[in-house]
């Protein structure tokens, strides 16, 4: 056995993994990098990456359909969905230089291509290499869960990780989730030329505002995919070339499964038990500042600390894992100001609390501001006017805010940073953008907050009354 002894090991090769290795060597630490699979992790290989890549093909094939409202002749794309994901292949392959082993070890880290384990409370084993570290931190990821439904093992299915391999177009897809993984995959291949159907045992996007998912679901259904909610998937049989789900709400039939109902942490390789990390389904048992409740030398970051399951709180659990481990500091994650979105058609986005978190949090000191987006001047000359944002605050400031149309990935970027650093309204009342743009949204709702404290105030008309009349 080869022995070495380090600073920090990171298991784990995606985004947590690779920003805390590179900040770390960079600023002076040993470090080991450990991955047993692909370089990049979820986000490059099988999940942000390669999805936004396909929607990417899926919107130039529905604007060539969809020309006729701007002046332009609208005509049947001819959709080659093999090139298409040779596309998606392109644009892994022009990021993939990012997150290589060649980068890292040019950086000065140390990459061990094998899967690591824990052999002790400060040993971990990947191949024929044991790594004695101060500290470690657990950067594994999630993949996708696959449920015990009767009859899904008889029967080709895909998941996000092999979906992109596909090369021969579906005629009919039947997605099984109705989260962001399905719905951006079913627009996708609807647009692509797809029949689709999207089974959901509860509600589609049952973890956003109601009120905004209703408002792009209008949109996908309108498209022509068939979204099926409250039907549990009970059975799953094929025949042929077919295969069929089986639900109290009726049987579906297409020619290829996609299974999108969710995500399970990667810690199953690990042998947390033999390095005395104390861990559940959910991932790794860790405080506020992402160390282990049972190894002060273990860490967690991303998909397994157990948290939201985002690539961008993977970089965020970075951040706060490298104020601790390397200077000392105090170092602990917050929630509150995270973002999301979904990358459909209208977008769907959300930070902080929706709605109806905030009133529950906080009766009636909340204060819902809305603005529709068919009063923006830019959405209107793009013809991109279905949409709403309603903003939730609480004594001035926003605690939450939720978008859902066109660009709402892009707009909810303000208001994270508002509720990050406790800005106020007026902050973004104040603030002065350019025209048209589809940013005003944001200053147009933080007008309507102040728009009735201002033009419906009796002491606000007494005032200009009084300076009216007596100053010159």
């Amino acid at each position: 056995m080869k022995q070495i002894k380090t600073d920090i090991c990171i298991i784990g090769g995606g985004s947590a993994g690779l920003s805390i290795a590179a900040g770390a060597v960079q600023m002076g630490a040993k470090v080991v990098l450990v991955e047993g699979h692909k370089m990049g992790g979820d986000c490059l290989n099988y999940g942000c990456v390669p999805s936004k890549a396909l929607i990417a093909s899926a919107k130039q094939a529905y604007a060539m359909s969809h020309g006729a409202p701007y002046g332009v002749a609208a005509v049947a794309p001819t959709v080659d969905y093999a090139a298409a994901k040779d596309h998606v292949a392109d644009v892994i392959a022009t990021i993939a230089p990012v997150d290589s082993v060649e980068r890292f070890e040019g950086l000065g880290v140390q990459v061990i291509q094998e899967f690591g384990r824990f052999i002790s409370k400060t040993q971990v084993q990947a191949g024929d290499t044991v790594i004695t570290a101060r500290r470690f931190v657990v950067a594994t990821g999630s993949g996708p869960f696959v449920p015990p439904i009767p009859g899904l093992k008889d029967v080709t299915y895909y998941t996000n990780e092999n979906i992109f391999d596909l090369r021969d177009k579906p005629d009919h897809l039947i997605v099984i989730g109705g989260g962001p993984i399905g719905m951006e995959m079913a627009q996708a291949h609807r647009r692509l030329g797809c029949d689709v159907t999207v089974i959901e045992g509860m509600k589609a996007f049952g973890k956003d505002d109601p009120e905004m998912a209703a408002i792009v679901l209008d949109n996908l259904r309108a498209e022509g995919i068939n979204i099926i909610e409250d039907a549990q998937a009970e059975k799953i049989s094929g025949k042929g070339d077919t295969v069929t789900v089986h639900t109290p709400k009726g049987d579906f039939t297409g020619s290829h499964l996609l299974i999108a109902v969710g995500r399970k942490v990667n810690t199953e390789k690990l042998d947390l038990d033999a390095g005395g990390v104390a861990h559940d389904r959910a991932g790794l048992k860790v405080g506020a500042d992402l160390r282990s409740v049972s190894n002060k030398r273990v860490y967690a970051a991303g998909d397994v600390a157990g948290g939201l399951q985002f690539t961008h709180v993977a970089s965020y659990h970075a951040g706060v894992l490298i104020r601790s481990m390397l200077f000392g500091l105090p170092s602990k994650q917050r929630t509150d100001h995270i973002p999301w979105a979904t990358y459909t058609d209208p977008e769907l986005a959300q930070v902080g609390l929706t709605e109806a978190q905030a009133k529950k949090k906080f009766g009636a000191a909340v204060e819902v501001v809305r603005f529709d987006f068919h009063h923006n001047d830019r959405l209107i000359a793009e013809r991109k006017t279905k949409g709403l944002i309603k903003v939730m605050v609480v004594k001035g400031r926003p605690v939450g805010a939720s978008i859902a149309g066109h660009m709402a990935g892009e707009l909810i970027s303000m208001w994270a940073m508002a509720i990050a650093n406790k800005m106020k309204m007026s902050a973004i009342a104040n603030t002065v953008l350019p025209y048209p743009t589809i940013s005003e949204v944001n200053k147009r709702v933080a007008g309507a907050y102040f728009s009735p404290r201002l033009f419906e105030s009796d002491t606000v008309k007494k005032v200009v009354g009084l300076i009216q009349r007596w100053f010159p």
